[in-house]
């Protein structure tokens, strides 16, 4: 088994730090919220994505797929009462000449092995779809 291991201070009313090997990230934990830090959803949200690149990066030379580059965009809805997320939607854009069926292997292979993303889709709904950059 992986482990992993995560340390995150406050530093004010206004925010945290989070840090792990060389690596630090701003957090957004003020009530009003701070345009300049991800707050915890938006964290949430760059996990996935964060897996899902990871993903392609680990898949592509076994699958010999070729690409030039990837975009994730998500969108998470989320609900009050309790507070959870209760969806996840995403666009995978690959930039490949590649054709749709290995760009459907590739989304399979990404979905199939990625961490983040296997444990989200248990806990809520994550759907999406892989397309070709034009």
């Amino acid at each position: 088994m992986l482990e992993y291991r995560v340390a995150a201070r406050r530093l004010d009313a206004h925010g945290g730090l989070a840090s792990c090997k060389d690596a630090e990230i701003v957090l957004d934990t003020a009530l009003n919220g701070r345009p300049d830090a991800f707050n915890p959803a938006e964290l949430f949200l760059a996990s996935i994505a964060a897996c899902m690149i990871k993903g392609i990066e680990r898949v592509a030379p076994m699958l010999q797929f070729d690409l030039r580059g990837v975009e994730v965009r998500l969108h998470g809805v989320r609900q009050d009462a309790p507070p959870l997320m209760v969806s996840v939607d995403y666009e995978l854009t690959v930039d490949t000449d590649e054709d749709d069926q290995r760009l459907e292997l590739l989304h399979k292979n990404v979905r199939k092995y990625g961490t983040i993303s296997n444990t989200v889709a248990r806990a809520t709904k994550l759907e999406g779809v892989i397309k070709r950059k034009v």
